[in-house]
């Protein structure tokens, strides 16, 4: 499985903010939901993860995501927006089930599409604990004109709620690598929802694992419906080359040791073996790292938490799971209008 990786029997091929002020520090962070918090600037849980809003441009791309969801929620009436109307309300946003916080810069652009504060009590990668949701504790506030904030609740929550889902997920399967001592990375895939993969992807980051490529344009993975249709390993490598250049590395997708070497061969950067048992990965990987050390080996196809420590070796280098994006669990999360 690659990026695509995954399945058992095939591969799974794996692998956007402007706003007001709102959102600055007391309030919600940059545009995108990062540093600030609290207007002491505390932050809960700051670090790598909290800095991951850094990553999306501030060229709108974010918040138009945002308007199309919103849209969607409400194509022509609010008739619950009517009811409620533009008294300034203030909003408890609830961490309600233990687990990893993800998704606060794409809450954050829901708000600000909305024309409501926040004010961020915990920035992402922060562990909601048993106790703490339990007691229903705020990961943050929002205040504005009522009709605003449940407009944007739904849709925020949604978002919060999966990307949770998948940073605690990650966080179990970087903590398995650790438990390991595992030199490698595991990587999420491909098989993601169209339309929300820069959330998933983002979320599998927080939970501290590697995204594997974004799209199809980020790295050539050549599988074995491009090799078939060229017709060999070697003529599928030269032509992706010719096109892709230098700064881009090649990966394909090998059912076994020859293939492997074949593609190594013809200068693929990374090699994966899909669909291996986990001792014959072992065995294959060795001897492929023997006579070309510098090509990285990914494992691939079916693997979960309970199998992935079978697949840890010193000759792997990258362990994909579709299952990071596919069948993950939600967090509970909502928001409630202080009386």
């Amino acid at each position: 499985e690659d990026e695509d990786e995954d399945d058992d029997d095939d591969d799974d091929d794996e692998g956007e903010g402007e706003g007001d002020d709102n959102h600055r520090e007391g309030k919600g962070g940059d545009a995108a939901g990062g540093e600030g918090g609290s207007a002491s600037g505390s932050m809960a849980g700051a670090g790598f993860e909290a800095e991951l809003s850094g990553l999306f441009p501030e060229h709108g791309a974010l918040q138009d995501t945002v308007r199309a969801w919103m849209a969607a929620d409400a194509p022509n009436f609010d008739v619950g927006g009517f009811v409620v109307g533009d008294d300034v309300k203030e909003a408890h946003l609830l961490g309600k089930s233990p687990g990893v916080m993800a998704g606060r810069p794409f809450a954050q652009a829901v708000f600000d599409v909305a024309g409501v504060e926040v004010e961020w009590l915990v920035a992402d990668g922060h562990v909601i604990s048993d106790e703490d949701a339990k007691a229903k504790k705020p990961v943050a506030i929002v205040r504005g004109p009522v009709r605003k904030i449940l407009i944007a609740e739904r849709t925020a929550l949604n978002v919060m709620s999966r990307a949770s889902g998948i940073a605690t997920a990650a966080r179990e399967m970087a903590k398995i690598k650790a438990a390991h001592n595992w030199h490698g990375e595991v990587a999420a895939t491909r098989k993601t929802t169209p339309g929300f993969a820069i959330v998933e992807k983002y979320a599998v980051l927080v939970g501290g694992c590697s995204t594997h490529r974004m799209t199809l344009s980020q790295m050539v993975m050549l599988k074995d419906n491009h090799v078939w249709s060229v017709g060999s390993i070697p003529d599928a490598v030269k032509k992706a080359r010719r096109a892709a250049g230098f700064s881009s590395k090649i990966e394909v997708e090998c059912r076994d040791l020859d293939e492997a070497i074949q593609a190594a061969t013809a200068g693929a950067e990374v090699v994966m073996l899909d669909n291996y048992e986990p001792e014959d990965l072992k065995v294959d990987a060795a001897k492929l790292k023997e006579q070309f050390p510098h090509v990285l080996i990914e494992a691939s196809g079916g693997i979960t938490e309970t199998t992935a420590p079978g697949y840890f070796s010193p000759h792997v280098d990258v362990l994909s799971m579709g299952k990071l994006t596919q069948g993950y669990g939600a967090l509970d999360f909502s928001l409630k209008i202080q009386r």
